[in-house]
């Protein structure tokens, strides 16, 4: 089984405005709302592969009920944690020629909801999948995920980490089933900036040195690089595509990476359905559909 942890999610308001006045009244062009957060777009990207998951987290009021019911819609099994204080972040998205975005809080999680996620986790077992994806809320600490991991390592659960700074340098002792950083965070962890798939490349085996057993390495527009378990290095261009949305895109090339791996075991192939996932996402204003990825699989030969 595989689950995603979103600590905290989202309702995701995104509004276009043709002529936006700081001070006036704006009138909207466009408006959507999704359901948000790292955690919470691989599971609808699993789900719309056909893999089922469970979509783990904390939620809060009426806006965490409509997180919850949003993706029970998509078809996702969801098993949150509800906090009785606050209320479920809505994450604004102006888009007015440049995009400005404004991150609520979200709700006051305490010790007895964390032990309640502990207590659903200490239920996985051998070989299940955890995605721990995003940020956390500040009332967590930066050891949040090794938490967990060092928790269940026993248990032998296959863990996969898209987190930035400390909480995925920290992971790393736990020996992740894989790791995503995009190539400026892995930069800024090592204190160079990585703008060539050549430049990645000893990084993200140093990465593996360090630990995770495999590194994805995402680059947007530029690909991705993954240096595998099986010891091999495989680069990847991005199928091209006219860029609609990037949000999401590197959460759908995570959950393309583990669909393509669970389906043949291949870490070749797990990269190139993660490419050819994200780039579906990118060029959708919603996340990838089957439909979408297997026409862009069909076409793409950028793969080394």
């Amino acid at each position: 089984m595989i689950y995603t942890l979103t600590a905290n999610p989202s309702l995701d308001y995104i509004v276009d405005v043709s002529d936006f006045k700081i001070g006036s009244v704006n009138r909207t062009t466009r408006e959507t709302l999704f359901p948000g957060g790292k955690g919470i777009n691989v599971s609808i990207v699993l789900q719309n592969l056909g893999i089922q998951n469970k979509a783990l987290g904390f939620t809060a009021g009426f806006t965490g009920s409509e997180i919850e019911s949003q993706l029970q819609k998509k078809g996702v099994v969801t098993d949150f944690i509800r906090v009785k204080n606050g209320l479920s972040r809505i994450n604004v998205k102006l888009r007015a020629g440049k995009e400005t975005e404004i991150n609520g809080i979200g709700p006051e999680i305490q010790k007895e909801d964390v032990d309640e996620l502990f207590a659903k986790l200490d239920t996985l077992k051998a070989d299940d999948i955890l995605v721990l994806a995003g940020s956390i809320p500040t009332v967590l600490p930066q050891s949040f995920y090794s938490d967990i991991m060092a928790r269940l390592t026993e248990k032998k659960v296959r863990f996969v980490v898209d987190a930035t700074r400390d909480l995925l340098k920290k992971s790393l002792e736990y020996k992740p089933f894989m790791v995503k950083p995009n190539n400026h965070e892995l930069g800024e962890i090592f204190g160079v900036e990585l703008s060539t798939q050549e430049e990645v490349i000893p990084y993200a085996l140093k990465f593996r040195e360090m630990g995770a057993q495999n590194v994805l390495v995402s680059m947007a527009a530029k690909g991705a690089v993954l240096a595998a378990a099986d010891g091999k290095v495989y680069q990847g261009k991005a199928p091209e595509c006219v860029l609609v949305n990037s949000v999401g895109a590197g959460d759908s090339m995570v959950a393309g990476f583990i669909t393509g791996y669970e389906k043949t075991s291949s870490y070749k192939e797990a990269l190139r359905m993660g490419l050819c996932t994200g780039t579906a996402s990118a060029a959708s204003e919603e996340l990838a559909t089957k439909e979408d990825v297997e026409k862009i699989m069909s076409e793409y030969t950028g793969l080394n």
